[in-house]
């Protein structure tokens, strides 16, 4: 599925400019024109419907056909939606397979609606669902409803699970009405078992068909913002981070940035996040960079970017697919930490870690003290009183010294017993 796509947007990006534009400038005047509501309803949709209501009153078409089949999305892109369907001066249709949560309100306001045999329309409970939310969706269903003069009270109980409907639903549930159902209270107008049967119902069946299709921006996004494709993009921007870690060259850590930047940024364009999270991911980020390269080893500027970053991610994704947000932050995790475990084995060793702690071995610019090992033996005097440290001369050379312990005046003759790193134990040495 991952590969289609790949090569899908592949094919997209080479053949370039819009396919919207490609599609309109070939749409044959009082043809019919399908709007593919499939997928998460977010803005990209929303632009997509706005454009293809508009091509549609500016080719003369005949009626907007939508085919949907859609699990939900964004409630604000469906009030876009709904209001551009509304406002349509071409007749618009709908094919429905599965309609749930914003996709049923998407389907109201379609003036003809056929439900694919098996297929069901409601459950559109809205998240967070406090009585704020539920009572706006609510009239929203109810006034969408009451416009093809469909039962504005089943409406309702799509959405508010006080409305009692104990024909189809017990108590505090939500409605969701199947195929038969929908038909038998005036929702839809047939049962139907494909796409082209319900043209067929609409009295559509001879019609050329030009089916609206997303700007490169909107497929992009839409591409992006797949759950799964979320997860890897989050695995590679981890990646960068914790490579930027070992390594400090600060590629690893621009190729990171970059595919978090990718993620936000299409989370953004299609209307599940804002600037606001945006600009605390860029807080998080900022602060492990912090870590890294200005003052490393603190662990408090790194660990608060971390779970800064972390929150940033899961509310980008919105609080309706708080689920689906959880699912790609774990795909990201457990693919990050396999990857990077393996990576271990050929990146050089921590840089980060070298930068709190001394090196092992000494540079050729730095050495940590002078090799003394030549004076083992050696006899000289003491110039100063080593109490029990002090001065003494060995030949040209003078060295700082300790005693065991004793006191020795100055100018006695001093012998070298031991050299241990820096410090040169001496002895008095009997006058001859």
């Amino acid at each position: 599925m991952i590969a289609r796509r790949l090569l899908a947007l592949v094919c997209l990006l080479a053949g370039g400019g819009s396919a919207w534009a490609q599609a309109a400038s070939a749409a044959p005047r009082g043809g019919v024109i399908v709007i593919p509501i499939t997928g998460t309803i977010d803005e990209g949709m929303a632009h997509l419907v706005e454009r293809a209501v508009a091509e549609a009153k500016e080719q003369h078409a005949r009626a907007i056909v939508l085919d949907v089949n859609t699990p939900g999305g964004l409630v604000a892109a469906a009030f876009e939606i709904r209001d551009s369907l509304l406002g349509s001066e071409v007749p618009v249709d709908a094919f429905v397979e599965r309609a749930f949560s914003a996709g049923a309100l998407v389907s109201l306001a379609a003036g003809r609606i056929a439900i694919q045999s098996g297929g069901s329309i409601g459950a559109a409970e809205p998240i967070p669902k406090t009585a704020k939310y539920v009572s706006a969706l609510r009239s929203e269903f109810e006034a969408t409803a009451g416009r093809y003069h469909r039962n504005a009270h089943l409406a309702g109980a799509m959405v508010d699970a006080t409305v009692d409907v104990p024909k189809y639903k017990a108590h505090n549930g939500i409605l969701t009405l199947t195929a038969d159902q929908a038909r038998a209270e005036g929702f839809s107008e047939a049962t139907v078992g494909s796409f082209d049967a319900a043209l067929a119902r609409f009295g559509l069946a001879g019609a050329p068909r030009t089916s609206a299709t997303y700007t490169l921006a909107e497929q992009i996004a839409r591409f992006a913002t797949d759950p799964t494709v979320s997860g890897f993009l989050l695995t590679i921007g981890f990646l960068g981070l914790l490579i930027e870690l070992q390594t400090l060259h600060g590629i690893a850590g621009a190729v990171g940035a970059s595919a978090l930047a990718l993620f936000f940024g299409t989370h953004v364009y299609a209307g599940f996040s804002n600037g606001l999270v945006v600009a605390l991911a860029l807080v998080g980020l900022l602060l492990i960079l912090f870590e890294l390269h200005v003052l490393p080893g603190h662990g408090i500027a790194g660990t608060l970017g971390a779970l800064i970053l972390v929150a940033s991610v899961l509310l980008a994704f919105g609080l309706p697919f708080f689920v689906g947000a959880l699912q790609a932050l774990a795909l990201a995790i457990v693919l990050t930490i396999a990857v990077f475990w393996l990576l271990q084995r050929v990146l050089p060793e921590n840089a980060f870690m070298k930068r709190l702690m001394f090196a092992g071995a000494q540079g050729p610019d730095y050495v940590a003290s002078l090799d003394h090992r030549h004076l083992l033996g050696a006899v000289g005097t003491a110039l100063s009183f080593l109490r029990p440290a002090g001065v003494a001369m060995f030949g040209d050379a003078r060295v700082d010294v300790l005693t065991e312990g004793d006191f020795v005046p100055a100018g006695t003759p001093v012998r070298v017993t031991r050299v241990e790193g820096a410090r040169i134990f001496v002895r008095p040495e009997p006058a001859p």
